[in-house]
């Protein structure tokens, strides 16, 4: 693998991470296209650990606030009645308080857990994945986005009827049976073709959640999920370097931090505004003409 084909695999990754559009479809189209031969499946979970860096960079408040408040639940020291109110949203959404911020903890195992199970299903069907299969998976993902950009927008306009309460203004946390969907859409977002965060997020809609929550919740429950792939092909380390390469391996993984960050920012402002339906544009058209030529 040369540094350029590196630089773009890994700038497609960081794009196609966090945009419902699913990066590991693109990267086995572009793998194809580019002809680069088999390539290790740890080279692209260490992309996939570059953009999660980018996460974790993004979300540094809330998960800064979700750690401290898990350590103070193992030593068992709880904050004060008084402490000063949070005023950050994405803080607000999922650790508002210290009640509130360990149930969110608890959440997060439980979809982790469930990614997990449906994860280890989804694996040995993985070999057996066609250029074909993956575009359908655009099409799903398409479909998934339409159908919950839909469904949300109805439970707006009906809860704004209401009582006035726009879905921007209305922010709430997660439950049990909403984390144990999320978990499941993140476990079936492991196929390539199917969107990750298209499918968590979507999953996350349609249980009822609103889009803050959605958004910020769907990536911070990726990273369990990203950490545990890259643990399971540890094993392929010696691999890669004799197939990719160090230089294009740290080029790649620079180009898809760099790129995903920009994405998940620009991504969680089209979340908040309701318009993901936008991604089902390309994804449509990508997967008929995939289908048709590929």
């Amino acid at each position: 693998m040369t540094i350029v084909q590196s630089v773009i695999l890994g700038a497609l990754q960081g794009v196609t991470e966090f945009l419902p559009v699913s990066s590991s479809g693109h990267l086995a189209i572009a793998e194809r296209l580019f002809q680069v031969g088999d390539v290790p499946p740890l080279f692209n979970v260490m992309l996939h650990v570059a953009t999660l860096l980018a996460v974790v960079i993004y979300f540094r408040k809330v998960i800064g606030r979700l750690l401290m408040i898990l350590f103070r639940a193992i030593g068992q020291k709880d904050e004060p009645m008084n402490s000063r109110p949070i005023t950050d949203a994405k803080i607000a959404t999922l650790a508002p308080n210290e009640q509130a911020g360990r149930y969110t903890i608890i959440m997060i195992i439980m979809s982790t857990i469930v990614t997990g199970a449906i994860g280890m299903v989804t694996s040995k069907m993985l070999a057996d994945i066609s250029l074909a299969h993956i575009c359908v998976g655009f099409l799903v993902t398409a479909g998934l986005l339409v159908a919950s950009s839909v469904v949300d927008k109805i439970r707006c306009v009906h809860r704004a009827a209401i009582n006035g309460v726009s879905g921007e203004r209305h922010l709430t946390g997660i439950n049990w049976w909403q984390a144990l969907i999320v978990g499941f859409a993140q476990g079936v977002g492991t196929l390539p073709g199917i969107s990750r965060s298209g499918a968590t997020i979507a999953g996350a809609l349609f249980s009822g959640v609103d889009r803050r929550t959605a958004g910020d919740y769907s990536f911070i429950v990726a990273i369990p999920a990203i950490l545990g792939a890259f643990l399971l092909e540890l094993k392929d380390l010696d691999v890669v370097a004799g197939t990719v390469g160090l230089l294009p391996l740290l080029v790649g993984c620079a180009a898809a931090f760099v790129a995903g960050y920009l994405a998940l920012a620009w991504l969680m402002n089209i979340i908040r505004r309701g318009r993901l339906e936008w991604f089902a544009l390309y994804l449509i058209p990508a997967g008929v003409l995939g289908l048709i030529f590929l």
